[in-house]
């Protein structure tokens, strides 16, 4: 299918492909599972809360019947956790996507991990980091790719992470815009390396554009905004989208056999639209950023990717 004939609604057959997706519970997460699930694919739906993901399986095999689907308990901003959920589906083999699709915009009023990290830090970054470099060899076993979920906020701040536990300065916007801007400055520095090392996988980036709940379709557990939120979503619609169609571009990057490593994906009208390739801000392509930045969650996690493995892994 080539660029100009995508259609999002009407995906190519993925039947026999093993998609992972963190964050699967509600919002993109759960519509990106939903989207791929349609298309025959075999989907594993994660998510820090048991109930959740229950009720997160139920309503997508509603509107599913026949999804290929199973679900695990995994929280990014927990390594331990990270480490568990890495271990359970490297066992099932050959991976043909990772959606790093889990985060927190807005913390409690803990900010710091069981681990000693900054939560939203933890969350968005360092759990994807580890989790992507556990998963690196069944992901090169089937030629597979990582997308990373990346936001136009960090073109509108350009917060350069070289505090990114925030140890001063510390607000919930600007803890969550670096760490959009290290999520994103990784996933290019990943397809650098992968590059380098000669592992066949693809690292890509997709943002939502401006996607809300109050734009969304109702569904039972999933999504319920009240009437406020509905009300003050249809006041920005010329401006929004549905949270189905904000989880276009990453499943766009997922699945679009023309989407090359190291592109950037999101609506065609930078807050909504169709899926298309798009431009991340100048400090995300920064090479010396995103070596800092792997420096920094190479520390904190203590996971180091095994590229040689994985290249062996695909002959």
């Amino acid at each position: 299918m080539t660029r100009a004939e995508w259609n999002p609604r009407e995906l190519s057959d993925l039947t026999g492909r093993t998609f992972a997706v963190t964050g699967a519970t509600r919002g993109l997460g759960f519509f990106a599972c939903e989207q791929l699930a349609r298309a025959g694919a075999h989907v594993v739906l994660t998510g820090r809360h048991p109930n959740r993901l229950v009720t997160a399986r139920a309503a997508l095999v509603r509107r599913v019947p026949d999804a290929s689907v199973e679900t695990l308990l995994l929280d990014t901003s927990k390594l331990g956790s990270v480490r568990a959920a890495a271990a359970t589906l490297r066992a099932r083999g050959a991976l043909d996507g990772l959606l790093l699709n889990a985060g927190v915009v807005h913390p409690p009023k803990i900010r710091e991990t069981v681990d000693g990290n900054e939560l939203i830090f933890a969350t968005n970054v360092l759990g994807h980091f580890a989790l992507a470099g556990e998963l690196l060899q069944p992901l090169a076993a089937a030629r597979g790719r990582m997308v990373w979920v990346g936001s136009m906020s960090t073109s509108m701040w350009n917060y350069d992470p070289v505090d990114p536990q925030l140890t001063t300065g510390y607000t919930p916007w600007r803890a969550y815009v670096q760490s959009k801007v290290a999520t994103t400055a990784l996933a290019f520095e990943s397809d650098r390396r992968l590059r380098a090392t000669g592992v066949p996988v693809r690292s890509l980036v997709a943002h939502p554009g401006y996607s809300l709940s109050g734009r969304t379709a109702g569904i039972r557990d999933v999504n319920e905004p009240t009437r406020a939120k509905r009300f003050l979503a249809n006041l920005q619609a010329p401006l929004t989208q549905s949270k189905e169609d904000g989880a276009w571009p990453l499943v766009r990057a997922l699945v679009d056999i023309g989407a090359e490593g190291g592109s950037y994906w999101g609506p065609a009208q930078i807050t909504r639209g169709a899926p298309r390739p798009a431009t991340a801000s100048a400090l995300t392509r920064d090479p010396a950023v995103g070596e800092r930045l792997w420096a920094v969650c190479e520390e904190a996690t203590g996971v180091r990717w095994p590229f040689a493995k994985a290249a062996r892994a695909a002959r």
